[in-house]
């Protein structure tokens, strides 16, 4: 993809099965947006061939189109008018008509609890979550096979991203849903699939299980412990040569010391370590926690290891 001289897309290749809901990730900058508007048919690749099930987007942009429902970010919503008359206007510009269309309308805003208290209400009076609902409503009232969500819960408190959350859980299986944002709790509880982007390409793809594997070389483990600290560190060195024994931030109790065991091993040593701190004496255990990676180490990872690698000759996809 160009933009005058600059590239902002370059092999950029990715599929989203039927069914299934991905994560669309990358900082600022990074190209999703521009894949998105692309994906939408909001703008045209300047190569390449973007397929919606199976129609080219390229050759026959309309008949992609009805396979999309998409809520654009900062989701412009017209202030002056009510909640159950907006979403008729939509579904008849989506060819929805008579009972089919007033049956469908009702059926999304149950969905996404606004049928009793929000129907009448003018959309100008809504909160920013009923009108991420609304946007989300309209996006899927077509019954679209694929609907694109950009940044769902974005200004949302956590009561709203709740209940978002468990609206995408009712939608899964029933159409494939692609969700780009920057709230990675959100995208790993909600996702099937992650697609990370940096520097206009495609820098991961998998499950979060599975690019915690790729990605995270290190395991840690976190501790607390009462007593000599020196003496532990010197005897967990002996008896787990491959682990590093880092002291963390002093704790708020006088004698307690917290520390961080850094490992590539990726068995779960928790019992072993347990049983070697049990055994030491003048020594006691306040806490011993495996601390599992998380999307956001992942994407902190994926995105350095390439930040700075130059695009010509990448081979990944």
């Amino acid at each position: 993809m160009q933009y005058g001289p600059v590239t902002a897309l370059r092999d950029v290749s990715f599929t989203v099965k039927k069914g299934e809901v991905v994560g669309f990730l990358g900082p600022n900058g990074a190209g999703k947006t521009s894949t998105l508007r692309i994906l939408c048919g909001l703008m045209p690749a300047t190569s390449g061939v973007a397929k919606v099930c199976g129609v080219s987007l390229a050759r026959d942009p309309h008949g992609a189109r009805k396979h999309i429902g998409y809520m654009p970010e900062n989701n412009p919503l017209p202030e002056d008018m009510r909640v159950v008359e907006y979403l008729r206007l939509r579904g008849r510009l989506k060819n929805l008509s008579g009972r089919d269309l007033r049956r469908r309308v009702d059926e999304v805003m149950e969905l996404c609890d606004l049928r009793r208290k929000m129907r009448r209400k003018l959309i100008g009076s809504l909160s920013k979550g009923y009108r991420q609902r609304v946007g989300i409503a309209d996006a899927i009232l077509a019954k679209p096979d694929v609907a694109i969500l950009d940044e769902p819960t974005i200004g949302l408190d956590p009561h709203q991203v709740l209940t978002i959350r468990r609206l995408l859980t009712q939608l899964r299986g029933q159409m494939s849903i692609v969700i780009s944002s920057h709230i990675l709790p959100e995208i790993e509880l909600s996702c099937d699939r992650v697609i990370i982007m940096n520097n206009g390409r495609v820098v991961a793809i998998g499950t979060p299980k599975a690019l915690r594997e790729e990605f995270i070389e290190e395991r840690s483990y976190q501790m607390e412990v009462l007593g000599d600290v020196k003496s532990l560190i010197e005897e967990l060195g002996r008896q787990f040569p491959h682990m590093t024994l880092v002291e963390q931030e002093p704790a708020l109790e006088e004698g307690v010391h917290k520390l961080e065991a850094r490992t590539k091993e990726r068995a779960d040593l928790s019992e072993e370590l347990l049983k070697a701190l049990s055994s030491m004496q003048g020594l006691r255990i306040r806490s011993l926690s495996r601390r599992e990676p998380t999307l956001e180490d992942v994407f902190l990872a994926a995105t350095v290891r390439n930040w700075d690698a130059p695009i010509a000759g990448d081979k990944r996809r």
